[in-house]
């Protein structure tokens, strides 16, 4: 039985002709009938105190179980039912109580926790060196803040002071942060529904889809993502002021992996024009792609890289902007001022997770597990018909659901129906756009784990397909 005071979500089941499913609302059908299995008192009693001591919010209410504990690519709920987690809301990168990981910040934990303001610290020192390495010291300059939101917001400071321009441009349906000034330059509805005017000079651009294509270029062989970029430019020089470009390198949500061709044109438009090109790799970095950052598979290097998440290695809020040297003109601005500015436990966590990284080759193992992923998925499309589009890069994919190969409708009844089978199954996902099964799987999966985890898609995308 749902509790009672979460019964009026269920009121609002409505928006532009279709039912809110995960991914904005979670008031499916699929949904109701999750809710109703949740029977064991305690887990009952728990999920009725969360909806009666928190806001209630779009996207995480009400949610899904409770976990009582989490060990590796696995989280368990407090009945003691497992979950593989290929969701995570990308942080559990490393997987969930790594023992390497926590080690190292308990050990920073006894000798200094926090670090007052005004004040700097070796760890914090030193991660900003790491990272500035990682980017071959392309990118040489670093803040930190205590989440990705809150990077963001830094950079659009440092955009506007070193381009004396106010215009941000990014992509419709992106998203960068859930703050009044990251909601306006992101391109979701359902976070700024509601909200009244928003952040003056905010642009935004149609988002690269590599299955469907531009709406007016679908038939031009020729064209493929670079249209995108060629409608960026016009309106670069339709708006002018344009001071900043806010995109992720390769999307998240609906997994839509740009060409090496579009980013090369990107980054000279931006030059020509004066723009500042920001990459928001806070759900992607950290070796997700098969590399350490996303932007090194384009040859081409942004002006201000944004981390988080990940960085914190799933057990400190960590996020960073590193950026090129010719951007340390902000001195008199406090582009941050944050409390945790540079936390050393932070900086603990993130050196712990990169010292993990080499030393387990996490990087080449994520190598192998794309190309298991590829064969399993692509293996699925030949014999499930709903699946219209297969794409990804390292750990990083996404399945869209079709109702029909031919028109690429999207199919947001099966999705919304995959998810909860899969929960159902011990498999949790996210469905993003609708349509898409988006599958982040913490980067120590093994191939084994990953084949366990591909068994239960399979068998959750046939069970749906059967019983239409």
């Amino acid at each position: 039985m749902l509790p009672v005071s979460q019964k009026n979500y269920f009121s609002m089941i409505k928006h532009e002709g279709y039912l809110h499913t995960e991914g904005d609302l979670n008031l499916s059908e699929s949904r109701r009938e999750w809710n109703r299995q949740h029977t064991d008192a305690a887990t009952q009693q728990a999920l009725k105190a969360d909806a009666d001591h928190f806001l209630h919010q779009a996207l995480s209410t009400p949610c899904l179980d409770v976990i009582d504990s989490a060990e590796g690519i696995r989280i368990k709920n407090l009945a003691g039912k497992s979950y593989i987690d290929f969701h995570g809301n990308n942080v559990h990168q490393l997987g969930y109580h790594n023992r390497f990981i926590i080690e190292r910040v308990k050990e920073q934990l006894d000798k200094l926790a926090f670090s007052p303001r005004r004040y700097t610290n070796i760890p914090s020192i030193t991660l900003a060196e790491r990272l500035s390495a990682l980017t071959d010291h392309a990118l040489s300059r670093v803040l930190f803040a205590p989440g990705g939101t809150s990077a963001i917001a830094m950079a659009m400071k440092l955009a506007r002071i070193y381009t004396g321009k106010f215009k941000t441009i990014a992509m419709y349906d992106s998203f960068h942060g859930a703050s009044m000034d990251s909601i306006s330059l992101g391109g979701e509805y359902v976070f700024q529904q509601g909200l009244g005017p928003l952040m003056a000079g905010s642009i935004h651009v149609p988002p690269i889809d590599t299955y469907r294509g531009m709406w007016f270029n679908r038939d031009n062989e020729n064209g493929g993502d670079l249209a995108y970029a060629d409608y960026l430019e016009y309106v670069i020089e339709k708006e002018g002021d344009v001071g900043i470009l806010v995109a992720e390198t390769i999307r998240s949500t609906t997994v839509h992996v740009p060409s090496k061709a579009y980013w090369k044109r990107v980054r000279e438009i931006c030059d020509k024009h004066g723009v500042l090109l920001v990459f928001d790799e806070i759900p992607i970095g950290m070796g997700r792609t098969g590399s350490m950052f996303a932007y090194q598979h384009y040859d081409i290097v942004p002006d201000i890289l944004v981390l988080g998440k990940g960085l914190g290695a799933g057990i400190v809020p960590m996020a960073a902007i590193v950026c090129k040297d010719k951007l340390n003109v902000a001195a008199q601005v406090s582009l941050g001022h944050f409390t945790h500015e540079k936390s050393p436990l932070g900086a603990a966590a993130a050196l712990a997770a990169f010292d993990y990284m080499e030393a387990n080759h996490t990087l080449q193992h994520v190598a192998e597990a794309e190309s298991f992923m590829l064969k399993r998925l692509l293996e699925m499309k030949e014999r499930i018909s709903i699946i219209g589009d297969v794409r990804g890069k390292g750990l990083l994919w996404g399945v869209e659901l079709v109702k029909d190969r031919s028109t690429k409708e999207k199919d947001t009844r099966s999705a919304d129906q995959v998810l909860y089978k899969c929960l159902e199954l011990g498999l949790s996902l996210k469905i993003s756009d609708g349509s898409v099964i988006c599958l982040y799987p913490p980067l120590t999966s093994t191939i084994n784990e990953l084949e366990e985890a591909m068994d239960i898609l399979s068998q959750a995308l046939l069970y749906v397909v059967d019983n239409e």
